[in-house]
Parts: C-alpha cells; structure tokens; sequence
C-alpha cells in the first residue's frame, strides 16, 4: 500500500525555543531523507500566526505534523496545544509534544488536551536525533491522516 503523502514534500512545523534543540531536530529530518519543509518557529504566538497565516506567515503551507516543545516563553506549549485541538481548521494536524518535562502531570493534560504523542527528549545527542527519526517515520510515514 502506497501512502500518497510520502510522494510530496511533507510540511513539519517545529515549534522551539531552543536554537540547539532546533539544529538537533533539523538535523534527524536531514538525516532521515523524506522530503520535507521543516519550519522552525520559537514561540507560541508565532506558532498561532503562522498556523493561522497572520502577520509575517501569510500564505504559510498548512502543516502534515506538529513538533511542539511544552516550555516556551509568553504562550506556552500547554496554550498552543490547547488553541490548536479547539480550532476546527487546526484539530486534525498530528502534534507531537517533544520536550525535556518526565513530570507525570505534564504527560496526562497533554493527553487530555488532545496530545497525539508525548516524547521526552533524551540528554544524548544520537537519542535525540533518533528519537526525530522515529517520529518522523512513524507519523509522516505509517499514519495516514485525513484527506489523503
């Protein structure tokens, strides 16, 4: 069986505020070789406008998948997450919360508030990046999401 979004150039919207948690993440999505448009944004708010194509992010490519990291300043992961499930533009794009928070309480109302995956990111830079790979493959790969 074909999936007919692997024969496009996949849309990845990274979510970080972390320059080098970035770079890690930029790196196993070159690594991995899909063809994909990974777009590095480092805030919350800049997350909604470029979800919502405001401001600077007019006519922004809607994305296949989400990477979102739960600590960010001004709006938090928490409040983007929260503002993605509730818009019914927005519900459906898989987000993956990839962040450095193991604390039990973060991994239960991110799932209650409609997480699609909860990945605590690993301190090894070669776990990091495998963890990306994985991600990569299993939901822009394996899964198939609606309207394909």
């Amino acid at each position: 069986m074909i999936n007919h979004q692997a024969l496009r150039r996949i849309e990845v919207l990274l979510v970080e505020n972390s320059p080098s948690d970035a770079n890690l993440t930029i790196k196993g999505f070159l690594n991995a070789q899909i063809a994909n448009n990974l777009h590095w944004v480092e805030d919350g708010e800049s997350a909604m406008n470029y979800l919502q194509e405001q401001e600077e992010f007019t006519n922004a490519p809607h994305p296949d998948l989400i990477l979102l990291d739960l600590n960010l300043p001004g709006m938090d992961g928490r409040e983007v997450l929260t503002e993605i499930k509730s818009d019914p533009n927005l519900k459906c794009i898989p987000v993956v919360i990839i962040t450095t928070s193991s604390d039990e309480q973060d991994i239960l109302h991110s799932y209650n508030i409609s997480a699609n995956c909860y990945v605590t990111k690993p301190i090894d830079i070669y776990q990091f990046i495998q963890v990306v790979q994985l991600s990569k493959d299993f939901w822009l790969i394996a899964v198939t999401s609606p309207g394909e």
